[in-house]
């Protein structure tokens, strides 16, 4: 019974390093109060990047898709939000860490310094600064 108690805890052992291994943060993630789906991915050779693919409330008071009305950038406003990439750069620095990256927020539009940390195969923490103002946020994977 210990032998297949102890082979268990290895297989499961294994599993939990293999999903903070490469390919532990790629997939589809719920951010907080499942406003949006954000489907991560490798990008850019060894880099990360995430794309929105739904949001909870995808259309505005009008009833048309949302758009990124609050970007800096005028030319970028009348862009949908849903398929827009907001997570960018991000290079792996640990098993469970990515780091130096940006993350952008359609709700203020704005550009931060990002960086994810894999808390368990089904939790990560998404963080983004700017200057030394740090807001962070718990994703659960979308299974």
């Amino acid at each position: 019974m210990k032998k297949i108690a102890g082979a268990a805890l290895l297989l499961l052992a294994s599993t939990t390093v293999s999903m903070a291994g490469d390919g532990g943060v790629v997939g589809r993630w719920k951010t907080e109060e499942d406003k949006s789906v954000v489907e991560i991915a490798k990008c850019d050779g060894e880099k990360y990047c995430g794309t929105i693919l739904s949001l909870k409330e995808p259309n505005d008071d009008n009833g048309n898709p949302k758009k990124d009305i609050h970007n800096q950038d005028k030319s970028k406003q009348g862009r949908p939000i849903v398929g827009m990439k907001i997570l960018s750069r991000l290079e792996k620095t640990s098993p469970t860490t990515w780091e130096d990256g940006d993350i952008y927020n359609p709700e203020d539009g704005n550009t931060y310094n990002a960086e994810m940390r894999l808390k368990d195969a089904n939790t990560l923490e998404v963080e983004g600064c700017f200057l030394f103002l740090c807001k962070s946020q718990v994703w659960k994977r979308d299974i």
